[in-house]
């Protein structure tokens, strides 16, 4: 088991919502201190863009109000459920998505006393050839996406959660040949649902991304058989060990990658695979991006598996020693507006440490939730967790919600096109008219 490391600071982290002060905890917005309340040289587990925890800081933000009998009042009295709805991906290719389960049997589960193997899920979202015939797949399962509710005082009868562009077992455009790997981790005990907006994008301009859920890390698991699982982590886990746990997983996937490159069926349960999976995965060109903790969670998997050529860090302070080991492989830097390495210190060790190409880019009007699914999902919740829209641009920043994916997806894509395949992007070059948000810390 991991060892805990429960500290005073870290439980107050936890109870109030990482990030926040006690009044804004307690939905008081005039309380905002400013430039956050954090000092220059400050990076702790305290910061915003380092929460203790990535969902506590999401229902704290929605306040207490949330769970309240006024809230679920409301749901009953609506005629109808809120659909939800996410931004359409901005590549040339319709979308396919396939789930996998798979087990690590040379692992037990760090997080559950006496547990057997390791076992994970993941999203496997690429461009397809055609989608007639195959329906799309929704944000979340059922089971899980009603636990994901539920965690924000919500039910199935008051939020349909959206479908997304991935349609089930369509099949590979292999017309593009081997595809560009791209893997993706989240902010801790998020589930790898939050990061489907860049997924699909991503695919849908040509690349092979895996989205992995972190089990018992994440707050909810859906596995085959209606098994769901939970966050079973021990309160206090540090983040240094939360991350080496994330980087054995990670290195697990990209061997199971491996075995499906060389035409090998991974899904523990033998599922069906979409037609051309196997002949689409480019062992050689490996990238992988993540958001918060996941954004660490990078850089640790880098240096534990050489086979990932290069990362990129949305948002996320680093811990452990991985930002002090030099890392020659080249690395994006992906702020939001108010965070970069001139007040994160383990961002100005990481810096010093990138040996290979680097770049340091900060999104104008974007907070630290802006670079998951919750910058487009809360907005429309909004009024059900009786959300101001002080509140929102307080937690989500101003920038608009489908404007926030465009540039995102842009700038990862700008970045992965240069490292995995040779093109280069004059986004790179510095500031651009057509993303003014973009701005480079130099």
């Amino acid at each position: 088991m991991i060892a805990r490391a429960v500290g005073t600071a870290s439980a107050l982290a936890v109870a109030l919502g990482a990030g926040m002060t006690p009044a804004m905890a307690a939905g008081n917005t005039a309380a905002k201190p400013a430039a956050n309340g954090y000092s220059p040289d400050q990076a702790d587990e305290n910061t915003p863009w380092a929460p203790t925890n990535d969902e506590a800081l999401l229902q704290k933000s929605i306040s207490a109000k949330t769970l309240s009998a006024k809230t679920l009042a409301a749901g009953r009295k609506a005629t109808s459920a809120l659909q939800l709805t996410m931004p359409a991906p901005s590549g040339p290719y319709s979308v396919g998505m396939v789930g996998l389960h798979l087990v690590d049997k040379s692992r037990k589960d760090p997080y559950v006393a006496g547990s057997t193997s390791r076992e994970l899920m993941v999203s496997v979202w690429y461009p397809a050839a055609s989608t007639s015939g195959h329906y799309q797949a929704p944000w979340m399962p059922s089971l899980s996406g009603a636990s994901f509710l539920a965690s924000r005082g919500l039910s199935p009868q008051q939020v349909t959660l959206p479908t997304t562009a991935g349609h089930v077992l369509a099949p590979v455009k292999t017309s593009l040949g081997k595809l560009p790997v791209l893997l993706y981790s989240t902010g801790l005990h998020s589930d790898r649902a939050m990061g489907t907006a860049l997924a699909q994008d991503m695919a849908s301009r040509g690349y092979l991304v895996v989205t992995v859920d972190h089990t018992h890390d994440a707050n909810e698991v859906q596995f085959p058989g209606n098994r769901v699982e939970v966050n079973k982590m021990p309160p206090g886990t540090h983040s240094s060990d939360t991350l080496k746990v994330r980087a054995a997983d990670i290195k697990f996937v990209i061997n199971q990658l491996s075995t499906l490159s060389k035409g090998g069926n991974p899904d523990a349960g033998k599922a069906t695979l979409p037609s051309g999976l196997t002949k689409s995965v480019d062992m050689s060109r490996i990238g992988m991006f993540g958001w918060s903790l996941g954004g660490a969670a990078v850089a640790t998997s880098m240096q534990l598996d050489s086979r990932i050529a290069a990362g990129a860090n949305l948002d996320g302070q680093f811990f452990g020693t991985a930002p002090t080991k030099d890392l020659k492989r080249p690395f994006m830097l992906f702020s939001s507006g108010s965070h970069n390495r001139n007040n994160d210190a383990s961002w100005r060790t990481m810096w010093s440490h990138l040996k290979g190409y680097k770049v340091d880019i900060k999104l104008k009007g974007a907070a630290h939730l802006s670079f998951s699914d919750n910058e487009w999902m809360v907005p429309q919740m909004a009024r059900l967790l009786w959300m101001s829209q002080a509140q929102l641009q307080q937690q989500y920043g101003t920038i608009d919600p489908t404007r926030a994916v465009t540039v995102q997806s842009a700038y990862l894509a700008a970045f992965f096109g240069q490292e995995l395949s040779n093109k280069h992007s004059t986004l790179l070059d510095g500031p651009s008219s057509k993303y003014p948000e973009i701005s480079f810390v130099r």
